[in-house]
């Protein structure tokens, strides 16, 4: 097996012209996912607030402090721990929605929980990827190396996460009929569009992604599966209905991992462990996420 630490030193190619693309895709797909939210999503879980508060700490702390703790006992390559943190650190996937009704969960918590996740990760995803990231030495050397900028990546998660927020919830406050066309065509084509993602991000590193992708497997394996764990044990522990369990599974183990892929070719120049973390990560949480929705639909 191919020695990852090379990871820290290869930089994956991508032009400005598709680091663009891949920002106005992502802007895309959370224009898609605003456009079935409503103010009444933010609503539920001011009426819900054990279930709401369970969500945050599932999504927002405990997966971060999990992902702390699996770096510690994997010990993997700085810039492989640096994607770790960051995808830990991103809001829930826009397949969540999806996942948790084919799991017959709750989806109206699943749809609120993703509202309130994509309006917080504007502020907590910065603050949440330099905290822990920090706390590891060796990612914390790297991250110093690279002289992060705090301020332009609050600006850069605000514009791509903020402003296709809210004008999908705009629109499906005055346009209810077209946001509905509009959202029908978008879930078929997100998945399609992240596929695109993954594509682009690739299309001119694809020898050095099957080089590595062998060492990064499992590190993406145990990951998710902690994630998800994570999600699982916040329910079970607040004793919360079936449903909503198989909610917070799935919001806490499917990550917007596109959104960490446009950070990681905005201001680590396709560092490439970061970025072959992400890249998988997003591949990964879907058959994962499909596999246990799956399982459980079956189940009922």
């Amino acid at each position: 097996m191919t020695s990852p630490n090379p990871l820290d030193t290869i930089r994956l190619n991508f032009s400005q012209g598709d680091l663009l693309t891949l920002n106005l895709a992502l802007a895309l797909i959370m224009f898609g996912v605003a456009l079935d939210l409503k103010w009444e999503d933010f609503r539920y879980l001011i009426k819900n607030p054990k279930v709401f508060f369970l969500g945050v700490f599932s999504q927002f702390i405990l997966l971060p402090f999990l992902t702390f703790l699996l770096v510690q006992v994997l010990q993997p390559p700085p810039s492989v721990a640096l994607g770790m943190f960051l995808v830990a650190a991103c809001p829930g996937g826009n397949v969540s929605n999806f996942l948790t009704n084919l799991a017959k969960g709750n989806t109206a918590l699943s749809v609120s929980l993703t509202a309130f996740s994509s309006v917080a990760a504007i502020l907590i995803t910065p603050l949440n990827f330099t905290f822990w990231a920090g706390l590891f030495p060796p990612s914390a050397h790297l991250l110093r190396e690279i002289s992060l900028d705090i301020g332009e990546v609050f600006f850069t998660v605000g514009l791509i996460l903020g402003i296709p927020l809210i004008l999908g919830i705009l629109t499906r406050q005055k346009f209810p009929l077209v946001a509905d066309r509009v959202s029908k065509i978008l879930k078929q084509l997100s998945i399609l569009i992240f596929a695109a993602f993954i594509v682009l991000a690739f299309a001119g590193n694809f020898k050095t992604f099957l080089q590595y992708i062998g060492v990064i497997f499992l590190w993406v394996l145990a990951h998710n599966l902690t994630a998800l764990f994570g999600g699982w044990i916040s329910a079970k522990l607040g004793q919360l209905p079936k449903p909503d369990t198989k909610t917070l599974t799935i919001e806490t183990g499917i990550q917007n991992s596109g959104l960490g892929l446009v950070l990681i070719f905005t201001y680590f120049e396709g560092l490439g462990g970061m970025a072959i973390i992400a890249a998988w990560w997003g591949i990964w949480h879907l058959i994962s996420g499909l596999t246990i929705a799956g399982l459980w639909r079956k189940m009922e």
